[in-house]
């Protein structure tokens, strides 16, 4: 449902600027930016409406089309409501400005209806009317019903697809998988008169590196004897596709493939490097990486920081990480920091999970709380991820009293825990010996709607064990296999030092007998 804007009941001189003077105010619209953009061209828009004579549709076009590429299609879909409760004349092109908002707000069918609408008074649907629709029915993941639609438009001879049709339908069809098909129109396209550029490779190339990495590189030689020069980011979807399965090697040479063709390697190359690196444990090389960026005056963005962060953390080079991680703000490195931030790259919130998830990993849980505490913006504050580290990490560097209090002040944010924050605070409880508290939470969580997984099963079932409560352990361990889960190699080495002798008979040997039974058929 949109909320409609109501024209805002100010008052305007009743001489109506001349056309020339709109024009050049849409472009400083076209040409501006920063929040204010959009309120300036709804002030626009009421200014036009005052105008008499009303403005027509071409000129309303133009600026709403500005406002769509803002990505606000409610409010666009709102002021062409406007426009027509005003008397003004729609045409072909609002229509399908109107259809577009629709697809991108994954409302269809709604632009469907409006497909119906367009027919009844007497359009007929233009190329860009189709391959609306088709992006939005790709967009809704409804793929399948595209491809019947882009066939339909072809045997009827309805329309003749253009590169951005073909396109989309590629994407589509790359997006659920059926890469084959995606190369069969590839093909077809590169049969017909409107041959495949670039973009459309790349879908093709970066779905085909999924699980067949020969045939993408196949595929580069074949664009270049077709005539189509591969981009950066070509490469850049080889190069990433390469560090992913481990084959950094490989991922250096297409690095060297693109120099060769006069493109030049951008930051994404470089962190899809240095992820390969620190992926295979390498983080020396990940740091020339850093080195090769310096040198080409490449400035290393957040992700850049948090792969190598993490790949210090996985190599328990935490000072390391500790230090990476101080220098996106130290004052020695205030130029880079300042680049970073007028392109909107600050630490985020990925990057503080991995860097205390490593100090914590490290024992060095008080450095991570205390550098939570100094975060003070908001998002940071209020993450339930973060949290759920610093009282697991607390647990493990026998600060119990720490986790407890994360705990309740996470309740008190009105936050709400998920399973992995139940789990670590009755990891809590266990070690502290307050059972009684564990099996109290078991029952908050429940009542909260947060199912057990069998993480929580084996913490409570382990306790239950050490605690000689082989009763209640076993009614804990029933309702565990009955929800499906199986003891781990923990809680079961438990279970068999506490059967009874050979003899004699106890629910306990009956529950490890079936156990034994169901591993021996999964076997």
């Amino acid at each position: 449902m949109y909320c409609t804007r109501r024209i805002g009941l100010r008052y305007y001189s009743t001489a109506s600027p001349s056309t020339s003077h709109l024009n050049q105010r849409i472009l400083h619209l076209k040409n501006g930016s920063g929040p204010t953009k959009v309120n300036d061209a709804l002030q626009l828009f009421d200014e036009m409406l005052q105008r008499q004579p009303p403005p027509n549709i071409i000129q309303l076009n133009q600026l709403i089309t500005l406002i769509v590429k803002m990505k606000q299609y409610s409010t666009a879909l709102s002021l062409y409501k406007q426009t027509k409760l005003m008397g003004i004349p729609t045409d072909l092109y609002a229509m399908n400005i109107s259809i577009n908002c629709y697809c991108r707000l994954n409302q269809v069918a709604y632009g469907f209806a409006l497909l119906a609408t367009l027919f009844k008074q007497g359009y007929s649907p233009t190329l860009a009317t189709y391959s609306t629709l088709i992006n939005g029915l790709v967009l809704a993941d409804r793929v399948f019903e595209a491809v019947e639609l882009f066939k339909k438009l072809l045997r009827e001879k309805v329309c003749e697809p253009d590169q951005v049709m073909y396109g989309t339908v590629i994407n589509g069809l790359c997006k659920v998988g059926h890469t084959s098909k995606a190369l069969e129109l590839l093909r077809f396209m590169d049969s017909g008169s409107c041959k495949p550029v670039v973009a459309q490779y790349n879908a093709v190339i970066d779905s085909l590196c999924k699980d067949r990495m020969t045939e993408a590189a196949k595929m580069l030689r074949d664009m270049e004897k077709e005539g189509v020069s591969p981009s950066v980011d070509t490469f850049n979807i080889l190069v990433n596709s390469f560090c992913k399965q481990g084959s950094v090697k490989d991922a250096e040479l297409a690095v060297q493939a693109m120099a060769r063709r006069g493109l030049h390697p951008n930051v994404i190359t470089y962190n899809a490097l240095i992820d390969g690196y620190c992926l295979r444990g390498e983080i020396d090389e990940a740091e020339k990486v850093i080195d090769r960026m310096m040198e080409r005056d490449i400035v290393p963005d957040i992700i850049t920081y948090s792969r190598l962060i993490d790949g210090y953390c996985k190599k328990k080079r935490i000072l390391k990480a500790w230090r990476l991680f101080q220098e996106i703000q130290d004052k020695a490195a205030r130029e880079l920091f300042n680049k970073m931030q007028v392109k909107g790259q600050v630490p985020d919130i990925c990057t503080y999970r991995i860097l205390f998830h490593g100090m914590c990993k490290n024992y060095q849980c008080s450095d991570a709380l205390a550098l939570f505490r100094s975060l003070g913006n908001k998002e940071s504050m209020e993450d339930l991820r973060l949290y759920n580290i610093l009282i697991d990490g607390c647990s493990k560097c026998g600060k119990p009293s720490l986790a407890m209090d994360l705990f309740d002040e996470l309740l008190l944010k009105g936050l709400k825990p998920d399973v992995r924050t139940y789990n670590a605070m009755m990891r809590v409880y266990c070690k502290e010996g307050l059972l009684g508290k564990c099996k109290e939470l078991l029952r908050k969580m429940e009542e909260s709607g947060c199912l057990p997984d069998s993480f929580t099963y084996n913490i409570i079932v382990r306790e239950l064990l050490k605690k000689n409560e082989c009763g209640e352990a076993e009614i804990f361990l029933e309702e565990m296999i009955n929800r499906g889960f199986m003891p781990d190699h923990a809680t079961f080495e438990n279970l068999l030092v506490r059967i009874p002798n050979v003899g004699k008979d106890s629910r306990l040997r009956t529950i490890v007998l079936k156990l034994t039974s169901v591993e021996r058929k999964d076997a």
